[in-house]
């Protein structure tokens, strides 16, 4: 089964440098925080913020395309987590046609944000992300609970 979950926030972890994006439900009971790169991080900041580029980025480029071709985004979902790496499904509408395709988690937030398209994670994934020394120690107990009890406001205005 999956979670639909929002983008709450961008944050650096300050052990890796390496940005976080941080998942929540409606509920807020549970969080997933997905380390992506630089450049992914500063796609999704970008479109969180409405920063217009002068020039399509290369998420605007995919999304137009989808589009031009009579398609749309339905939702995305992050389908699981090994070895420390998470995997997504961009859920496409070809004119009828469903499609499926593989991609990066923090590609997938990106176009998903550009398209107003939900954010779904399957309860294995966060299942899989809450357990002990099972993600080589990328995401330790501290972090969790600080993420759990964390004012938004220390996580910008992000919330999607």
């Amino acid at each position: 089964m999956s979670v639909k979950m929002k983008v709450q926030g961008l944050m650096i972890d300050p052990v890796s440098d390496m940005p976080i994006v941080i998942l929540k439900n409606s509920a807020k009971d549970k969080v997933l925080p997905i380390w992506v790169g630089v450049f992914e991080a500063n796609a999704i900041a970008q479109q969180i913020e409405k920063v217009e580029s002068p020039r399509p980025m290369t998420h605007d480029l995919l999304r137009s395309a989808i589009e031009q071709l009579g398609g749309r985004i339905e939702r995305i979902v992050i389908t699981d987590l090994r070895d420390a790496t998470f995997y997504a499904i961009l859920h496409l509408d070809l004119e009828g046609k469903k499609v499926e395709v593989d991609a990066r988690p923090s590609d997938a937030m990106a176009l998903a944000l550009r398209c107003n398209a939900p954010i779904f994670v399957e309860e294995t994934v966060i299942e899989k992300s809450s357990r002990p020394g099972e993600n080589d120690s990328m995401e330790p107990d501290r972090l969790r609970r600080w993420l759990e009890t964390v004012d938004p406001q220390e996580l910008g205005q992000y919330e999607m």
